[in-house]
């Protein structure tokens, strides 16, 4: 659809100009600026990241390092929509502890691949599955029950917070399912996720403090969404490691 405002076609979604001494007609620009904005609309981004991007991504100003690591993963996650979709892995999976900037590059991708006309959504892990779940009771209309076949079959589903949910055998069934599906074919899966993995990080136990006898323990990826989602999740999806930077909405309250 055109936009009605426009200069260049005056709302009819077609400009006409003279090449070789012959009238031509092309499609208008606005054409696809508004199909974007359409396809970004039904994208359900939410508001705080409704305008999040490459360029307005926060990098650390205190502390070189992390500035440099974080530009790093920036450039990887922005590398990763240029050749889209001619990738490797057709999803990216952002690990890292709160606060570091998983969520708002995750939507910066979604936006820059939406505005190359490609479509796709946003959840929340713990929205999503209270959605599906409420899906079964009929007395709530059909939109819940079509949340779940948005999220098996939009070209793009940005999955946020992964594995921030307990751990039931309804809830592994699932996420087992959604991710299995997609896997099979070869859609685009970008996630995120605060729980660690060996493959990733290292040992999952860690020294308590001096005073306590013992282990602390963290709860695994795999734990949360099952091993057989976990291995589909990492075949399909190029993994990026965020830094151990300092939340950065606590240092904003600082």
């Amino acid at each position: 659809m055109a936009k009605p405002d426009c200069a260049v076609c005056k709302g009819l979604g077609w400009r006409v100009f003279v090449r070789d001494g012959i009238d031509v007609a092309d499609r208008c620009p606005c054409v696809a600026e508004t199909a974007a904005g359409d396809l970004e609309g039904q994208a359900q981004i939410p508001a705080n990241f409704a305008a999040a991007s490459f360029e307005n991504f926060r990098l650390p100003q205190d502390n070189p390092i992390s500035q440099k690591v974080l530009a790093d993963v920036m450039l990887a996650v922005s590398s990763y929509t240029r050749s889209y979709p001619n990738v490797a892995k057709p999803g990216l999976l952002l690990v890292g502890p709160p606060g570091t900037g998983k969520t708002h590059l995750a939507v910066a991708a979604l936006r820059i691949l939406i505005s190359r006309g490609h479509a796709g959504i946003f959840f929340d892990y713990q929205n999503l599955l209270e959605r599906i779940r409420s899906s079964f009771n009929e007395t709530l209309g059909a939109s819940n029950r079509d949340t779940y076949r948005n999220a098996l079959d939009s070209e793009i589903l940005v999955l946020d917070d992964l594995g921030a949910h307990r751990v039931t055998d309804w809830v592994e069934d699932t996420v087992t399912a959604l991710i299995t599906h997609r896997y099979n074919h070869r859609k685009t899966l970008i996630a995120t996720t605060n729980l660690t993995d060996p493959e990733i990080t290292g040992s999952l136990v860690e020294k308590a403090s001096v005073t306590s006898a013992g282990h602390s323990y963290k709860v695994s990826l795999e734990e949360r969404i099952g091993e057989r989602a976990r291995s589909r999740l990492f075949e399909m999806c190029r993994v990026i490691r965020m830094p151990n930077v300092e939340d950065y909405r606590i240092k904003r309250m600082k």
